[in-house]
């Protein structure tokens, strides 16, 4: 059965967190938003994944730099400072006695519109903000085993249709790509840009690797991903050689590895594309070297980044 980057061991725990909305803490069966609320509605809002690491947030100034840019180009007014947000979310973890092994799903919509309709002047409320911290942690066997991709129809659009930088709520195209690849038997989707070269996933970013060269797309189609752009970085100090550039998916099937890179399982090896083996994966029943590798870095750099945080349950 196809599972995804994003599947994840039931935890009991789960049933019991505390939802913070607009400030407000309720037990989860009772979290509930109005049915008038822009996202709902619309899926007008935006978006972060956050994981909580040892009582840290890894990487949440750049997560709420992402967020707050998104809100900007909205005209979305959040209502609080980053820091106010930040804080937020700590507390949130606080009151739920949370430490490790935690990730958050932080929303922002633009707020109770006095009926349904698009036009942002019919808001009659602040923005909705609710955070969701769940213990969820990567099925190990994920990491290990590695996914099946499929190359789907839907393509990632220009900017001027919907900008693919936008972590906004409103997620239709990856949704309709992630059905087709789950039709097709896959755990995930691998989505071309309007040209025909390799983009990114329906909720993951791609890499491949080939001659000891790790590649992945110019980025121009794709959201800016946080450990897209730290695996980069730790390439670049790693000198390990890496480029964001057009490939096709003739040289993603010839790849000695492949991988994908988000928040909540960080660097997870890809096994077949379209049902073509990834290099040698058949014979070694697992992960390749550099991927092997870029997951000892980032874990690393996740320590480091959580050792250095002024912030901390």
């Amino acid at each position: 059965m196809s599972t995804g980057s994003h599947h994840s061991n039931d935890d009991a725990r789960n049933e019991h967190i505390q939802i913070n909305i607009n400030g407000e803490l309720f037990p989860r069966q009772q979290a509930k938003i109005s049915v008038f609320d822009s996202g709902f509605i619309l899926g007008d809002g935006v978006w972060e994944g956050l994981r909580l690491h040892h009582g840290k947030l890894p990487f949440i100034d750049q997560h709420l730099k992402r967020l707050y840019e998104g809100a900007k180009a909205l005209d979305l007014d959040i209502g609080l400072t980053p820091e106010q947000l930040k804080q937020r979310v700590m507390e949130t973890c606080i009151a739920n006695d949370m430490q490790d092994d935690v990730h958050i799903r932080l929303m922002v919509s633009r707020g109770v519109k006095s009926t349904p309709y698009q036009d942002p002047r019919v808001t009659v409320s602040p923005a909705t903000i609710v955070i969701i911290p769940e213990y969820k942690v990567p099925a190990p066997q994920t990491a290990d085993r590695g996914l099946n991709l499929y190359t789907v129809y839907v393509r990632r659009g220009y900017p001027d249709v919907q900008d693919p930088k936008l972590n906004s709520h409103s997620k239709l195209n990856c949704i309709f790509g992630c059905i087709q690849a789950t039709k097709a038997g896959a755990d995930e989707a691998l989505m071309l840009d309007p040209h025909g070269f390799v983009s990114t996933c329906n909720s993951t970013h791609f890499f491949i690797v080939r001659n000891g060269e790790v590649w992945t797309s110019t980025g121009d189609y794709c959201l800016a991903g946080i450990t897209r752009s730290n695996i980069i970085k730790l390439c670049k100090l790693a000198h390990i050689p890496v480029y964001q550039k057009n490939f096709s998916l003739a040289e993603v099937y010839g790849a000695d590895e492949a991988f994908v890179t988000g928040t909540f399982a960080g660097v997870t090896p890809v096994k077949t594309v379209d049902g073509r083996d990834i290099g040698d994966y058949p014979s070694r029943q697992s992960k390749g070297p550099m991927v092997h590798r870029l997951q000892q870095l980032y874990a690393q750099m996740i320590a480091n980044e959580c050792h250095n945080s002024l912030f901390e349950v």
